[in-house]
């Protein structure tokens, strides 16, 4: 039996894979964001502690790249509708 190879169009399955971004995103910073707890140490040392303003800024930090990657995902995303439907003129 020949073996045929499944085509698909470049710019679908490009636009799938961020569609995919998209619903992994905030799975992936919620997953970020509970691990604050880990960070704290379990353990007595004093050479061994983290801040407070250090933990802040971690979750800062989260927050602000996981808007700069949804804004890209969704730049992208609408680049990527914008040039697969072609322009058309309003009427008058």
């Amino acid at each position: 039996m020949p073996k045929t190879r499944l085509f698909l169009e470049r710019r679908s399955y490009r636009r799938r894979r961020m569609m995919d971004a998209v619903r992994i995103l905030p799975l992936l910073c919620a997953v970020l964001f509970l691990a604050v707890p880990l960070m704290w140490p379990k353990g007595e040392a004093p050479d061994a502690s983290m801040s407070l303003s250090t933990a802040i800024w971690y979750l800062f930090t989260v927050w602000v790249l996981a808007i700069m990657a949804s804004f890209g995902l969704w730049r992208r995303i609408r680049r990527s509708d914008s040039s697969a439907q072609p322009h058309e003129a309003p009427d008058i």
